[in-house]
């Protein structure tokens, strides 16, 4: 059965193994052609040497018998000429005048050689182009003189079995070089491979898988940077299905409510009198749960581009003004005033009877000390409403409540970081409140910061910047 993610270009692919194989195999066989280039080049510079020193050492052998019997050295001559003639090396007479005599196409390579010259006593060495290369040692005799010549590549049978045997040699490193390629290739990839199921085997859901880190440093890092993405997808894996739970426990809890509720009344349970206080309760457990789908639904849309802002003029007193009496019923809000209720909404919750939920406005001048604020404002609001530079909108929440540990404050606007520190102990929602508070005032361009309150609990210090 076919793989669906074998698609034709990832078919098409050749491996890191054929690669390096094939890589090994170019640099070999470069190297191969280097080499044969270069050794035949030697082997038969240095057969040419050879010949030519053993060539030289034969006229000196003949040119030292000559001198010691001039009487015979004709007839010496002759007699070394027809031994020499078997070994393919022809000898050509020099006359007192330097006239050449012999084997005519000796007689041509011994003239483009100089051989001519050696006379009283003088020697030649040289080699002439006729048909192939021919190589001349000529020395000079009582009568005159000789000259012997023989082919350059006299030893040609010597030569062929010398170049025989690199051709093989050179053979036999590329099958060696194709071996240990191949090999190499099949120890440098293995890792690579070994990273590759592994990340499949994360891709098919498996979290507790982790690449050996060895082998070359780019080989390791690949194996680090699996693993970090590993441990990464298992601890946020791990955050959303606590997330999950503590929201589908805050779910959970409004539903069984409506449930019961609305199973009494179909039941007809209830009394009369009171059907419109189940009726009040259903709708407020409703509108519970109406929020808590709203927040998800926001945090989700916060990290995407499209998230829409319904800029406009806001006038932040009437606001605030409207939020406190509103806040005597329940209501829906968009934006600021969704981040407003979303806090005092958490205030109310830890609050006891007679404890203090403030609700402050206020403008902040420039040059104003603003510790653990993001950044500052960039303009606010004059007398006449008229936009001042450097001047910040300050809207503040505060409660009398129990208020936060000093550990509490960097993480409490961390998605759920609250819940779980608090869980079992204080009242507490799903932990999206917060983390969707801090997403729209980023949105909105401004700051919020949390820090302990004159009233005892906490305050939420909101600066919007007002143009």
């Amino acid at each position: 059965m076919t793989d669906p993610r074998a698609t034709p270009e990832r078919r098409s692919r050749t491996t890191l193994v054929v690669r390096v194989t094939l890589l090994v195999v170019a640099v070999a066989v470069l190297v191969a052609v280097i080499a044969s280039v270069v050794g035949v080049l030697v082997v038969r510079r240095t057969l040419i040497d050879v010949t030519t020193q053993a060539l030289a050492d034969r006229a000196d052998v003949i040119a030292a018998q000559v001198t010691a019997d001039p009487a015979s050295a004709a007839r010496s001559l002759a007699a070394t000429s027809a031994v020499l003639a078997e070994q393919g090396i022809a000898v050509v007479s020099i006359g007192s005048d330097g006239s050449l005599t012999g084997p005519n196409r000796a007689v041509r390579a011994a003239r483009q050689a100089g051989a001519g010259q050696a006379v009283d006593g003088r020697s030649v060495s040289g080699s002439a182009a006729v048909g192939a290369l021919q190589l001349v040692e000529a020395r000079s005799t009582s009568t005159g003189g000789f000259a012997l010549v023989a082919p350059a590549d006299v030893a040609a049978a010597t030569r062929q079995a010398l170049e025989r045997r690199l051709l093989w040699a050179i053979l036999g490193g590329l099958v060696a070089a194709v071996l240990v390629g191949f090999l190499v290739a099949r120890v440098v990839s293995a890792p690579l491979r070994r990273t590759a199921g592994l990340a499949r085997a994360m891709g098919r859901g498996a979290r507790d898988v982790r690449a050996p880190v060895a082998g070359p440093r780019e080989v390791a890092d690949v194996s680090i940077a699996v693993n970090e993405l590993a441990d990464a997808l298992q601890h946020s894996e791990s955050r959303q299905r606590e997330f999950l739970t503590s929201v589908s426990h805050e779910l959970r809890t409004p539903l069984a409510g409506i449930s019961g509720q609305a199973q009494a009344l179909a039941d007809e349970m209830v009394p009369v009198a009171e059907q419109a206080e189940v009726g009040r309760s259903i709708r407020g457990e409703a509108a519970r749960l109406e929020r808590l789908v709203s927040d998800l639904l926001d945090l989700a849309r916060l990290g995407a581009d499209t998230f829409r802002l319904d800029l406009a003029g806001t006038d932040l007193t009437a606001l605030v003004t409207e939020m406190a009496v509103i806040w005597q019923v329940r209501c829906d809000a968009r934006r600021v005033r969704q981040v407003l209720d979303g806090l005092a909404e958490n205030a109310l919750r830890l609050l006891g009877p007679g404890q203090p939920l403030v609700l402050h406005l206020g403008v902040e001048k420039p040059g104003v000390e603003r510790p653990g604020v993001e950044r500052p404002g960039v303009g606010g609001l004059g007398a006449d409403g008229v936009a001042v530079p450097g001047r910040s909108a300050v809207l503040q929440v505060r409660d009398g409540g129990p208020g936060l540990a000093p550990e509490d404050y960097p993480v409490v606007f961390e998605r759920g970081a609250l819940h779980e520190r608090y869980r079992g102990r204080r009242p507490t929602g799903a932990g999206l409140g917060l983390a969707l508070v801090h997403s729209l005032v980023g949105r909105l361009g401004g700051t919020i910061v949390a820090s302990p309150a004159a009233e005892g609990g906490v305050a939420m210090t909101i600066r919007l910047p007002l143009t």
